[in-house]
Formats: structure tokens, sequence, C-alpha cells
């Protein structure tokens, strides 16, 4: 009979600059409970307020260049109207950014491995200029082998 089991864990990942970023090898690395879970969840939540997690294309790196071109469009520098303004003129927009994309994402696991289609990477979506390590909370629940 398989075992129940739950794992909670944080996570670090290194400082990145502004931009969107394929961070599922440097989770996975960090991960080696993910192998001992036959069918399950993996729950990753970002514990910061100006960066983002997403689930996205992880081939061509021009997707991320041109996420971050729309992102700036949709959250610009320097609004007027911002009246969070005593972090950085990047702070308000991040903080925008991060609501529209979310803080977490949810990820299937079997046979000890992330189930992401052939062309999926999870993402750290970092949306200040100069932010520090990030922390993840990685829940993993299952059944183990």
């Amino acid at each position: 009979m398989a075992k129940h089991l739950w794992v909670q864990k944080k996570v670090y990942l290194n400082p990145r600059s502004r931009g969107f970023h394929l961070v599922t090898s440097e989770v996975i690395a960090q991960l080696p409970e993910l192998q001992t879970v036959n069918v399950g969840l993996a729950h990753f939540f970002l514990q910061h307020t100006s960066a983002s997690l997403a689930v996205n294309e992880n081939a061509d790196p021009s997707v991320r260049v041109d996420l971050e071109a729309s992102f700036n469009q949709l959250a610009p520098e320097n609004v007027r109207h911002y009246t969070h303004v005593l972090e950085g003129s990047d702070d308000m927009p991040a903080h925008i950014k991060t609501v529209l994309i979310g803080v977490d994402v949810t990820i299937p696991v079997s046979g000890g491995r992330l189930l992401l289609g052939v062309w999926q990477g999870l993402y750290l979506c970092e949306h200040r200029n100069q932010a520090g390590r990030r922390e993840l909370v990685v829940t993993l629940n299952g059944e183990g082998f």
C-alpha cells in the first residue's frame, strides 16, 4: 500500500535582474523529495509582493523578452497617479504586475517528476530592477512510492 505524504520546505532562488526567468532546474535541484512522489501535486508559493510565478514557454527565450516588454506597457514606471513611490519608480509597477500574474502555481506530479508540458517551464517573473534572493514555499502532497 502506498503511503500518503506531505512535504513542505523553502526553496531559494538566486537574485536576478528584472525580467522573466526560467527557474525549473534551479527549483528541482533543491527538491530531492520530489523523487519520492508517485502521484500528487506540487504547490509553489512565492513569498514576495514584487515578483510573480508562472508557467510558460521553456524553449524560445524571445517569449520572455516579449512578456517583459508587454508587462512594462501594462504597468509602466513613473505614472503620475501612483502614490506608493518611496521605494523607487519600479516598485508600484512591480506590485501591479504581481497582482496580474500571481504568486503561486500548482503542478501535478507523477513518477517523481513535475508533469509540465513539453514546452512548459516554471518562471520567476522578477519585477524589480535590483531584487535580492527570492523564497518559495513548496508543498508536496500525494502518494509516495
